[in-house]
Formats: C-alpha cells, sequence, structure tokens
C-alpha cells in the first residue's frame, strides 16, 4: 500500500486531504506542532476508518523534519506521495514588516520545502515512483497587499516546483502546485462580512472555496491517472486569477 505523508494535517484543506487520500486507499501520516495535535490526527484516521496516524513535526525546524522523517524511515513508513501544506502568514506591510515576520514566513512556508522534499526524494527514486505536491497560493501568483512575505513564499514555491519537476522526472516522480485562491479555513474566517462580500465580488463562481474543492485535486495529482502532468502549477480560485 502507498503511503502519503501531508504536513498540516489537523485542519483545513490539510485535513480534508488527508482524509481523501485515505479513502482512496493510502496509508496516511499526517503532521501536527505538537504531541496533542498529532494523536488528534490520529483519532481522526481511526475514526475515519483510514490506516496510519499522526506524527509530530515542525516543519520551521530543520531539526524537528530530520528526526520525523529518521522515525518514518525506521518504521518503514517512508512516504510515496508528499503533500507540502502547511504554512503560516505574517500579514503587515513591507514598511512596517519585522525581520522575524519576514524569516518565519520563509522558513516555514520555503524552507520546509527544501528539508522535506530532500528527505523524501531519495526513497521515492529508489522506488521509481512519487507524487510531491506542494500548496502554494493565489497571493504567489497575482500578489497581495500586506504579504510581500507570503507571497514570496509562495511565489518561490512555483519555481521550486518547476525545478524538481525537471530534475526527477526520469525516475517516474511527478512534482505539481496547487494555487488556492480564497478557501473556507481558519485564516478567512477572520475575516469581516464586508471583506468576505468584497472577495466574493470578484470571484466568478461566486463563493469561497471548500477545503474539499482542493483536495478532490490531490487525489486526483497523486493518482496513476495524472502519471503524464508534471511542472504544472492547477488554480482552485473560482476564477478570481486565470493565467
Amino acid at each position: 500500500r502507498r503511503i502519503a505523508l501531508v504536513t498540516g494535517a489537523t485542519r483545513g484543506i490539510g485535513r480534508a486531504s488527508a482524509l481523501a487520500l485515505g479513502a482512496d486507499g493510502f496509508r496516511l501520516v499526517g503532521t501536527a506542532t505538537t504531541d496533542e495535535g498529532a494523536e488528534a490526527v490520529s483519532r481522526l484516521l481511526q475514526e475515519s476508518g483510514i490506516d496510519g496516524g499522526g506524527i509530530r513535526m515542525r516543519i520551521d525546524d530543520a531539526d524537528s523534519i530530520a528526526a520525523g522523517m529518521e522515525r518514518l524511515k525506521s518504521e518503514n513508513s517512508m512516504p510515496d506521495v508528499l503533500v507540502n501544506n502547511a504554512g503560516i502568514t505574517r500579514d503587515n506591510l513591507l514598511m512596517r514588516m519585522s525581520g522575524g515576520e519576514w524569516s518565519d514566513v520563509i522558513q516555514t512556508n520555503l524552507d520546509s520545502l527544501y528539508h522535506l522534499c530532500k528527505a523524501c526524494c531519495r526513497g521515492m527514486v529508489k522506488k521509481r515512483w512519487g507524487r510531491i505536491i506542494n500548496i502554494s497560493s493565489v497571493s504567489g501568483q497575482m500578489g497581495n497587499a500586506g504579504q510581500s512575505n507570503y507571497a514570496a513564499a509562495k511565489a518561490g514555491m512555483i519555481g521550486f516546483s518547476k525545478s524538481l519537476a525537471k530534475e526527477v522526472g526520469l525516475r517516474n516522480i511527478t512534482v505539481n502546485c496547487i494555487t488556492p485562491g480564497f478557501i473556507q479555513t481558519d485564516m478567512t474566517a477572520a475575516l469581516s462580512d464586508s471583506q468576505r462580500e468584497e472577495i466574493i465580488r470578484h470571484i466568478p463562481l461566486g463563493r469561497l472555496g471548500t477545503a474539499n474543492d482542493v483536495a478532490g485535486l490531490v487525489c486526483f495529482l497523486a493518482s496513476d491517472q495524472a502519471a503524464y502532468i508534471t511542472g504544472e502549477t492547477i488554480a482552485v480560485n473560482g476564477g478570481m486569477y486565470m493565467n
């Protein structure tokens, strides 16, 4: 049975992707930043009849990533599918943005890509099969005021994915990006009604997306049916930004 590793599996897109991949027959490993979060992921998977469990892994900490991957290796659970989903925002106008707000977002959202992909690629190369799915953002395509740090990290994910796709394609490993627009998550729940209405006004489909809208594409890209798709950036944004 193929194994999928989903970062940030406690909520939102990560949670929906873990459940959807599990329903498709993958054995699941879901990361969380705390032991309590990892236990919650394990319970969620168990209650859903999905084989797998949660693991504590701070993706902003290279040592934590290394320890987590070493544990998976010792348990013969190195992933065939890697979904880089976990991320943070530290929004601020550039003129007010602190060095910490910049570096925290780059480290968590972009540096983690380097560490996780590097750790997983070796096993995928040996198996001559792998799927890497990076959850970027519409902000990385069109920019967003107050998010120069986040947009830079998410745009970096796109360039990273295209480069890695060219490196590992001959080993039957695909690397793709998904760029969600405004999805109903904890992040968007903090929006005021007026902010939400203004956003929806610019979305042709007239609604915010759901985590399942993204999870469906994650499952497709992880499947054998997507074997000839690599280096692509696929939007799930209701039409608010079209390439």
